[in-house]
């Protein structure tokens, strides 16, 4: 009778220890943050932040480490007198000599290499050659350090007033201040007092507004007006967007104010009147794409369900019985269980193989348009000395102009032709179709020979593409 006391007791023990041990730890991940430090509109390193929201700074600083990816480029040894960086990411230039011809005259024949992580978005613009090259404006730094903190800097706590004077400054300048120069951190995203998702960057705001006015809706403030889903999107199109600098003060701007279809941003740029810069070789009028991943995603099936980024780069995950997002930031192929699976089927190597058929079919399409490009360019070059028209030249130019914008636009987007592949490949399209009509324009075929058929114009009509609703409002309830 004893010997069953004490085999009840301890097992009384082991369970009851085995129960607390569970409470602890469902405690411990139940736990939203831990209110040490006190944050507000000035918190903006975020290691303070990191006091209170532990697990996710210590995902935030996982965007110093390199992710291997397919095309995610590698990191190389690097040593430049000035430049503190021991290694940088392998050089796009090298890869693909093609580009230095598309971009011949601009910073980015210079240099052009694969991204980095949030933690490099300050290091790596301030030390590109790029900025050596032209000296480039204060406005990068609108998405290559954090905002806040610059905007209060150059407004005197006036971020509307901090953000129209980036433009008037060299990056350089904006850069050489060091209590400015951190890069984009958690009050970037998030309301110090709330948590909620905020957007920072006059840009978008202004941006998304005349986008949301395009498609019908009037006076949209995405900071009183986005629902919570569109805020998982809207906080990383602050900066992975299409965008240029306006007016002699480089005010950023985006160009959705005709629609986010590329049709809708090349019709904006030409009755803008914009010019990037001259192409060196040709003499065309040139346009330089950005990063437009929102304005590619807002044509794809993913934004018309509502899917956001960061239900793919940013995927909820457990901490303790805790769900909170992932603040790593990468490459939905580092998990994607995580990413994907919670809507479609993993483990069986579909899902990967699907991703990299799309981006090989994205780069078998894009290298033919550029190919023929790169012919426009030398047919371009050599016209320009072999007695043919004024004329002949300058419609060619124009079809180099757009047959380069659209070709930069895909190729400048980091996802290869994943974020929205048939939408990607129109682009692709009619990038090489430009291309094609340039060298045809330079053996004398006219404007009016050269346009699209009856057959065209009239299936363009009747199946259009849908440019005045894109996904960027779909089933969202604006």
């Amino acid at each position: 009778m004893v010997l069953l006391m004490a085999v009840v007791a301890g097992a009384t023990f082991v369970v009851t220890m085995l129960l607390m041990s569970i409470n602890n730890h469902q405690a411990e991940g139940s736990r939203a943050f831990y209110n040490v430090a006190q944050l507000d509109e000035t918190s903006y390193d975020p290691a303070v932040w990191g006091q209170n929201y532990p697990v996710q700074y210590a995902d935030y600083k996982k965007t110093a480490e390199f992710t291997p990816a397919e095309h995610a480029g590698k990191m190389v040894p690097h040593s430049v007198e000035g430049d503190p960086r021991t290694e940088v990411k392998s050089q796009k230039l090298e890869e693909d000599p093609r580009l230095v011809k598309m971009w011949s005259g601009y910073a980015f024949a210079v240099d052009y290499r694969h991204a980095r992580g949030h933690a490099y978005t300050t290091v790596d613009q301030q030390y590109t050659l790029r900025n050596a090259k032209d000296q480039q404006p204060g406005t990068c730094a609108n998405c290559h350090v954090s905002a806040p903190a610059l905007y209060d800097k150059l407004g005197n706590g006036d971020r509307e007033a901090g953000f129209e004077a980036t433009g008037t400054m060299k990056l350089s300048q904006v850069l050489a201040d060091e209590s400015v120069s951190h890069p984009v951190a958690c009050i970037d995203c998030h309301d110090p007092k709330t948590m909620a998702l905020r957007v920072t960057r006059p840009s978008f705001m202004r941006g998304i507004k005349a986008l949301k006015a395009s498609q019908g809706v009037s006076d949209f403030e995405v900071n009183k007006d986005a629902t919570p889903q569109e805020m998982r999107t809207y906080v990383c199109a602050q900066c992975h967007v299409e965008y240029y600098f306006k007016g002699e003060n480089k005010v950023l701007t985006f160009p959705w104010d005709k629609g986010i279809d590329i049709d809708n941003i090349y019709s904006y740029y030409q009755e803008q009147g914009f010019t990037d810069w001259t192409h060196e070789k040709t003499g065309a009028p040139m346009l330089k794409a950005q990063h437009p991943e929102f304005d590619i995603w807002s044509n794809s099936v993913h934004a018309a369900n509502g899917v956001g980024c960061a239900d793919c780069h940013m995927n909820y995950k457990r901490v303790g019985s805790g769900k909170v997002s992932n603040h790593h930031v990468t490459t939905p192929m580092k998990d994607v269980n995580a990413s994907c699976g919670t809507c479609h089927k993993t483990g069986d190597g579909v899902i990967e193989k699907r991703v990299r058929t799309i981006q090989a079919n994205f780069i078998s399409s894009r290298d033919r348009a550029f190919d023929t490009l790169v012919g426009l360019i030398s047919d371009l070059e050599a016209a320009k000395s072999d007695g043919t028209s004024p004329e002949q030249i300058a419609l060619a130019q124009q079809y180099q102009r757009k047959a380069s914008f659209y070709l930069d636009y895909v190729y400048s987007e980091n996802s290869y032709g994943f974020h929205a592949p048939d939408y990607e490949q129109r682009i692709i399209n009619q990038a090489e179709h430009a291309a094609q009509n340039g060298r045809l324009a330079l053996t004398g075929k006219t404007a009016e020979e050269l346009k699209d058929s009856d057959v065209s114009t009239a299936n363009a009509e009747h199946y259009p593409s849908d440019k005045a609703a894109s996904g960027a409002s779909r089933g969202s309830g604006h």
